[in-house]
């Protein structure tokens, strides 16, 4: 994490993978070309999942969220679990 006054970058990496999140654009160039000056890189995109969980992300509301949704229907299924009944569970 980088913190430079009200500007802030997550670098979240996962193996080889990194995935990037900030509140500010030119932050966000001038951390992609500093990595990609020190190592081989290619830019996939804007990411839409990251190791089972889909990102989505409202710009307007400035709002970033993460769903693990297909992740437990897909446990649900391999357990033949699918058709349970969900119920409240207290965290």
């Amino acid at each position: 994490m980088k913190v430079s006054g009200s500007k802030v970058i997550f670098p979240i990496m996962y193996v080889d993978d990194i995935l990037l999140a900030t509140n500010n654009l030119g932050l966000f160039h001038e951390t992609k070309k500093f990595l990609s000056s020190n190592f081989e890189m290619k830019d996939m995109g804007e990411a839409s999942y990251v190791i089972g969980m889909k990102i989505f992300c409202n710009r307007s509301q400035e709002l970033l969220g993460l769903s693990q949704k297909a992740y437990i229907n897909k446990v649900l299924e391999r357990f033949r679990m699918e058709r349970c009944l969900a119920s409240p569970v207290p965290i």
